[in-house]
Formats: C-alpha cells, structure tokens, sequence
C-alpha cells in the first residue's frame, strides 16, 4: 500500500462522502441509509484502489498506449486462492455486487448493474490513457473484476431473498 500514498486518503474521503450523502442516495434508490452509504463507499474504494497514481517501479509491462490482452479469461484457480493481483481484483468487486444484489429488482437496478458492468473497461481504458497514474492496463483485470461483481451479485440476491422471506414469516400472525 506504500506505493499507493492516494489510497488512503481516497477511503477516508469515501467514508467521508458515503456518511454525508448516503440519505440522499437511499432516497433515490428507496433503499436504507447504511444500505446506500455502503454502496457508495464500495464505489469510491474501488475508485482509491484502482484510479490513485502508483509510486513503485514503472508497471507498464506493455508500451505505453497499449493494453496486455494476454488473458480473456479465468486465471488459474491457485492464483485466486493465494494474495495475488487476481484474487485481489474480484474481491475489490465483491462488496459492490454485493450492495447492488440487495437492491430490490427495479429498472434503476438494472440500470446500475449495467453500469457497474462496464465500470472495469473504464478502469483499465482510464489506466491505458493517464500515464501519469503509472498504472498499467490489462484484460485480465476486467475479467477478475467482472468475476468479483457477478459473485457478489449473487450472494447479494440470495441474502436479499433469504432476508424478505424471513420478514415474511416472522410477520405472519402465529396460529
């Protein structure tokens, strides 16, 4: 994290902005506050992990202007299981997927899951044309991410379900 000194301050900034808007955004999503104040922070921590400039050595494994689009697809399971760069992508998405699963089905949430969808080729397209960020642009994290998102989709769907289903029971009138 030392050759991240923007990350940091980019979380606090996003507890920061979550605290102070996330009333408005649960208004606008008809969601709780903690609900859209952790939908929020997920963004602006992706945005600190993903978007700060990188101090270390150079990591441009391509030219600059060019991406590696060496993997289009999973990376071997191992690397998922250790502290790696993959498993480090698709858990930066899991919260994410997670605060958007429990969003009741609506077109608004249709809408943001698209939109958090297309948020990993933003990334790697901002990391591609900001050399300054020092940041190099890789498929692969598109896919990992992608990966992160969808597992927290579902975990947040069936979370979301298994809880309306208990208000449900524990609403109706005992016999």
């Amino acid at each position: 994290m030392s050759n991240l000194p923007g990350l940091v301050p980019g979380i606090v900034a996003s507890l920061l902005v979550a605290l102070g808007f996330g009333r408005r955004v649960a208004r606008a999503l008809g969601s709780s506050a903690p609900h859209a104040g952790a939908l929020v922070f997920s963004l602006g921590v992706v945005a600190s992990w993903t978007l700060t400039p990188f101090t270390g050595a150079d990591t441009q494994t391509t030219a600059i202007g060019a991406c590696d689009l060496h993997r289009m697809t999973l990376a071997p399971w191992a690397q998922y299981l250790s502290f790696s760069d993959p498993a480090g992508n698709v858990l930066l998405f899991v919260p994410l997927g997670l605060c958007l699963g429990w969003l009741r089905p609506s077109r608004q949430r249709a809408v943001m899951i698209a939109s958090a969808a297309g948020l990993p080729v933003v990334i790697e397209a901002t990391q591609l044309l900001v050399p300054v960020l020092n940041r190099s642009c890789e498929s692969g994290d598109v896919v990992d991410n992608l990966t992160g998102l969808a597992i927290g989709l579902v975990c947040g769907e069936i979370t979301r379900r298994i809880g309306s289903s208990l208000r449900h029971l524990l609403a109706r009138p005992v016999a």
